[in-house]
């Protein structure tokens, strides 16, 4: 039998990493063949809700899960992982700002980072869900000396997943008619959804939809503050989609991109193409080689539009790393 892969997920009793557990277990992600250990991280409140969790998991007999470990030490839960998924992280509570959140959230990803540098396995690669993602990724990669800067990944795929689905909305088309639709920068409010070079069945975005003020104004600002309207909705923030969205980029860092595709991530800006300054978690379209190996899509003409939105959202990162500075 296939040796299995130790896949870490931490945050492992709430909404987020209960929508993703179960579909990690089912082979949805690594595939039909390939056993898995689940090795989940929660705080010392949570540990019982995740005994529940486990319960769960074990009462779906799902042949590919192997075993399943958990801890309140991320020493423990990142032992040997091949994968982490850090899901967990501290929410974003009434009045708080941005940047409150920022500095709440940094500790936690101090200490994964240093865990996951002493503990994790050699070909270990790290997706950051929780948010703000972007920052959260900066803080755990430069807490982890021994591991790659290239390994880290911060989420955008859930925004690049919701400019999807409303062009496609607009358009009166499927999804799957819709590519190369690329998220730039942060994962927050100022993040670029850059529907100047997608397609819609292959011809461009633009001229299909035939409204270049929808796309500067609503298709801009729903994709962008999408997370709030959805909280606003149900009273909670987005878990299913988040989740799949998960998913889907682990999908597309170890399976090769498509030729003339491209999907979006955030990773370590260091040498980028395109002027965005070092030292920065910013997202690009990316290509994979199937080996979570990533390289930035090159030579995309940038209209001043474009390139404005685009500073605009790298202005965001800079402030917030500043924010951050002590823990880097």
């Amino acid at each position: 039998m296939t040796a299995p892969i130790r896949i870490a997920v931490t945050g492992g009793a709430g909404q987020i990493a209960y929508s993703l557990l179960f579909r990690i277990g089912n082979g949805e992600v690594f595939g039909p063949q390939q056993p898995v250990v689940l090795q989940i991280l929660e705080i010392p409140p949570a540990m019982e809700a995740l005994r529940g969790v486990v319960m769960e998991l074990q009462d779906s007999a799902q042949p590919l899960l192997q075993d399943i470990i958990i801890s309140d030490d991320p020493n423990i839960a990142f032992k040997d992982a091949n994968w982490a998924i850090l899901v967990g992280g501290m929410p974003r509570g009434p009045g708080m700002a941005r940047s409150d959140l920022i500095a709440a959230n940094g500790p936690i990803f101090v200490a994964q980072g240093k865990a996951l540098s002493a503990c994790a396995a050699d070909d270990i690669r790290v997706l950051v869900v929780a948010n703000p993602c972007n920052s959260n990724c900066l803080v755990a990669k430069a807490n982890a000396p021994d591991i790659p800067p290239d390994r880290f990944f911060a989420m955008t795929r859930l925004d690049e997943n919701r400019a999807r689905s409303q062009l496609a909305q607009k358009a009166g088309v499927q999804v799957s008619d819709v590519s190369k639709i690329a998220i730039w920068g942060n994962h927050s409010s100022t993040q670029f959804p850059n529907f100047e070079h997608a397609l819609i069945k292959g011809e461009p975005a633009e001229s299909i939809i035939g409204d270049r003020v929808w796309l500067e104004k609503a298709f801009m600002s729903t994709v962008q503050d999408r997370g709030a309207a959805i909280i606003s909705a149900r009273g909670k923030s987005s878990a299913a989609s988040a989740a799949n969205a998960a998913l889907d980029s682990i999908r597309s860092l170890i399976h090769p991109t498509p030729a003339g595709e491209w999907f979006s991530a955030g990773i370590p800006s260091d040498g980028n193409p395109y002027g965005i300054a070092d030292g920065l978690v910013y997202s690009f379209p990316l290509r994979s080689d199937s080996d979570g190996n990533v390289e930035i899509i090159e030579g995309l003409e940038l209209s001043e539009y474009a390139l404005g939105k685009i500073r605009a959202t790298e202005a965001e990162l800079k402030a917030e790393r500043e924010a951050i500075s002590d823990l880097l």
